[in-house]
């Protein structure tokens, strides 16, 4: 007997052992997001993905050819002469250059008088028996209007009418370092209908099947004349069995971050996935921005706070893409005062592309990075 338990029991140990492991891996995942729940880190999802069909490619739009303006033909100048009547005693004058105009002029007929203006009496007023010190100061409407007109920013007119680009998706490739070198892929798509938009980026380090690390944001809002007003934003990133999500919320006086936390809101804030397609918005309203020595101003909301990032553009670089070579503006943040888990992004932005990212580099420090670069044209669904 004590035989066969002991010839039975190599069959039955790793079954056995097998079983404990899925066990502890679910037990290690359910404790793992209830503490997140009860730390304030976990949040649900709330935002439904809008569904999109993409139907074309774009192409790179070639810059418009400057022609070189065309030699003028010298103009050679007429002589005009003024011919007046000879004396009667004179003799007859030589004849005129056939090139020579003869203008006649003659005395304009005197102006009738006007007749005299008639003189009415003037009336009293209600108004007339009102002292002048009491009268308000009359306003300046003309003088006011022009200081407003002055005022406002030149942008407001071309964010009015900016036309904004249909459904886009952008697909990356990804190389990088994260406890070792790492590959994988991204993706990233703007997702517009009419007024209202979502932005959905997703980033998948490792292969597809087992990921080592995966990271999504998404954004939806509004748009208005000042680009995107996000509304919500939602985060959620997965190491191994570990996961965490978050949420913030964006009101007009307020923005409702993690963890209870929450800041004043600013003009024109943004959050990290909306950031890319403001940046989009911005260059494509006011091209001289994106010139080498500038630096754009953008509010940012991150997970604790709300503040004032700063990006400068660094200059023109011409990119070896897989399906061509793209002329880029490459765009860099600098911050004075950087958390070591905040992640910053370095971004290279095609005007023959509407603007695009073509290149993103996320950086946590010097040894954690994922580079994404695009691996085919962007996809686009039909304008709407």
């Amino acid at each position: 007997m004590a035989g066969a338990l002991r010839s039975a029991s190599p069959l039955k140990r790793p079954l056995g052992v097998a079983l404990l492991v899925v066990v502890t891996l679910a037990h290690l995942w359910l404790s793992n997001d209830l503490m997140e729940d009860r730390l304030g880190f976990g949040a649900t999802p709330s935002m439904r993905h809008i569904e999109v069909s993409y139907v074309r490619e774009l192409a790179v739009a070639p810059p418009a050819p400057v022609e070189a303006p065309r030699p003028r033909a010298p103009v050679r100048p007429r002589r005009v002469a003024a011919a007046k009547a000879p004396p009667a005693s004179a003799p007859a004058s030589a004849p005129l250059a056939a090139d020579t105009i003869v203008v006649k002029v003659e005395p304009l007929p005197a102006l009738p008088t006007p007749p005299p203006m008639l003189e009415l009496p003037v009336l009293p007023s209600p108004a007339s028996s009102v002292p002048p010190a009491a009268l308000p100061a009359p306003s300046a409407p003309t003088a006011a209007a022009s200081a407003v007109a002055a005022a406002a920013p030149a942008s407001a007119a071309s964010a009015a009418t900016f036309d904004w680009p249909p459904s886009t998706r952008l697909s990356y490739g990804m190389t990088g370092n994260y406890r070792g070198e790492v590959q994988g892929s991204a993706t990233v798509e703007w997702i517009r209908v009419g007024l209202r938009y979502q932005v959905h980026m997703e980033a998948i380090v490792g292969a597809s099947f087992a990921p080592l690390l995966v990271r999504r944001a998404s954004s939806e809002g509004e748009l208005g004349d000042n680009g995107l007003m996000p509304h919500r934003f939602e985060g959620e990133q997965r190491v191994a069995f570990r996961s965490r999500r978050w949420a913030m919320t964006f009101e007009p006086e307020r923005v409702l971050l993690p963890e209870g936390r929450e800041a004043p809101s600013m003009p024109g804030v943004q959050d990290e996935a909306s950031l890319f397609v403001q940046l989009t918005w911005l260059f494509t309203t006011q091209p001289q921005t994106l010139q080498a020595g500038r630096s754009i101003d953008v509010p940012l909301a991150v997970s604790r706070r709300v503040e004032v990032w700063k990006y400068d553009v660094i200059g023109q670089e011409t990119l070896q893409l897989p399906f061509g070579e793209v002329s880029t503006m490459h765009v860099k943040p600098r911050r004075l005062v950087k958390s070591s888990s905040e992640l910053t992004a370095e971004m290279w932005f095609a005007p023959g592309l509407q603007y695009l990212p073509v290149r993103i580099l996320i950086q946590q420090d010097a040894d954690t990075f994922i580079d994404l670069t695009l691996q085919r044209a962007p996809q686009q669904a039909a304008a709407r």
